[in-house]
């Protein structure tokens, strides 16, 4: 845990000294959402701060700043909720949009006066958050350029290298109708390379990247010539790639960036506002075999300098560890206030938006799948023909029934135990559920992805984290190219 200020002390004290939104104004916006007789109000202030700079084929293509601003406004009243928001700050503006919101109470008895009570963070899960767009501008080129040299440097064939940072700094604050007032200053930053690679006619291109709730203290221990590089050996090795074996295969889910896989297949099934709706494989299956029994998976929004981490989530609620799937056994759903009410259960921290512009839902933050007891060696010794598949650029999922198609951008052809040739862009195809039953051996190689993955889902985007360790599905398929 990073020694820093109190993040929600910060946020409360940047609303009020810039903007007036003190603990009195609070007060009277809850009341003013709450005068049609809701049975709860949430104000959920927001200041963004967003940078970027691209560097495409050694020129400077985009240099950008914006800034970002307004309070979304929430009242429960029963099962049904009303939202608004305002881009302005401006007291008159924000009491439309209470007004706007109250008006799903319409008819309830009115609300006693509101009490609000700040709240401080007692933890924090960010780096440093020296913002990259404080930077210079000649130092952000300086590593742009500095990865440029080196994927040029690594082999003659690369032809091209185009580099990008971009980092935002996010400041919130969230005050409930129940008198909490809690806050958080979020930083988050990635760093991405691209080197195409040409021999003749072939062109070949690789991505990659990384960063995290953290500033400029990534390229300590992150340089921008490591990316680079690694841009570059995906892109040659791409050169004298062979096609993968078609049909129904064992395949080796590499440590760390493949776990985007777990996140999709069977993630978003265990997002609550899905079971609520009955429109989750796992909906009604709580204390119900799920998958293997050596397959146990965490949401965990607390781990340090993670892409997904936040110390509180978007209603003001601590971030915590839970545990969605033990020993194969389905122990949980993710929650945010409305579903857990729904549920009766606690709410889970998973309380996330993409901005203030956007209403609640429950959303994953870091989704990991625990080490089991063998070796990676092992795990990829036991397979006489197979496929073992290091990382993926994206996929399908149905969530109601599990099925899926990823793409992979590195993988290798396994053969007689043993990793052989490198493959081209390979589709699997499967079903969540199912491949969680076929895991038939868990490494002790836990790693996290690289901190570049960003999650949709009806519309909003919302930063992750995966992790994995070196997992063997007995069985998928190999081939194909969507949904059927």
């Amino acid at each position: 845990m990073t020694a820093m200020p109190d993040p929600s002390v910060e946020a409360q004290q940047f609303f009020a000294e810039r903007y007036g939104i003190d603990s009195a104004r609070i007060a009277s916006l809850l009341s003013d959402a709450l005068a049609q007789g809701g049975d709860f109000a949430e104000l959920f202030f927001e200041h963004r701060t967003n940078g970027a700079i691209s560097l495409e084929d050694q020129q400077i293509k985009s240099a950008l700043r914006s800034v970002e601003q307004g309070v979304g406004i929430r009242v429960v009243k029963g099962d049904s909720i009303g939202y608004a928001y305002t881009e302005s700050l401006d007291p008159e503006a924000m009491r439309l949009a209470a007004a706007t919101a109250a008006r799903i109470g319409e008819g309830s008895d009115l609300p006693t006066a509101i009490d609000t009570t700040p709240v401080g963070a007692s933890e924090s899960y960010y780096g440093e958050n020296a913002l990259l767009s404080d930077e210079p501008a000649a130092a952000k080129v300086a590593l742009l350029e500095r990865a440029d040299r080196a994927a040029r440097a690594f082999d003659p064939s690369i032809a091209r290298v185009d580099a990008s940072i971009a980092d935002e700094r996010k400041v919130v604050l969230v005050a409930r109708s129940d008198g909490q007032i809690v806050g958080d200053v979020q930083p988050l930053m990635r760093f991405n390379v691209m080197a195409l690679s040409q021999r003749g006619e072939n062109r070949q291109t690789a991505r990659t990247g990384g960063g995290g709730r953290l500033g400029v203290e990534y390229f300590d221990r992150v340089t921008p010539e490591d990316t680079a590089r690694e841009a570059a050996r995906q892109a040659i090795l791409l050169q004298d790639a062979v096609d993968a074996p078609a049909g129904e295969v064992p395949v080796v889910l590499a440590a760390g960036d493949s776990g985007i896989l777990l996140h999709e297949a069977i993630g978003h099934g265990l997002e609550a506002d899905f079971n609520r709706k009955g429109t989750s494989n796992y909906t009604d299956r709580i204390g119900q075999p799920v998958a293997s029994d050596l397959v146990t998976v965490i949401d965990d929004a607390t781990i340090e300098q993670s892409r997904g981490s936040i110390n509180v989530d978007d209603e003001g609620n601590p971030t915590k560890s839970n545990t969605l799937i033990e020993g194969g056994i389905l122990r949980g759903y993710l929650h945010d206030e409305i579903s857990a009410r729904h549920f009766g259960a606690e709410p889970t921290g998973s309380g996330r938006r993409q901005s203030f512009k956007h209403p609640i839902m429950p959303r994953m933050t870091n989704t990991l799948m625990l080490p089991g007891p063998s070796t990676p060696d092992e795990v990829i010794g036991s397979v006489e023909r197979g496929i073992y598949c290091v990382s993926f650029s994206g996929g399908q999922v149905n969530i109601s029934n599990g099925d899926f198609v990823f793409s992979t951008t590195e993988a290798y052809l396994i053969e007689k135990g043993q990793i052989t040739a490198p493959l081209r862009t390979t589709n699997l195809i499967g079903n969540g559920p199912e491949a969680l039953s076929r895991v038939s051996m868990v490494a002790n190689d836990y790693a996290l992805s690289d901190g570049r993955w960003t999650c949709g889902k009806e519309g909003q985007s919302v930063p992750v984290g995966v992790g994995l360790p070196t997992v063997l599905v007995s069985a998928m398929t190999v081939g194909g190219t969507q949904l059927g």
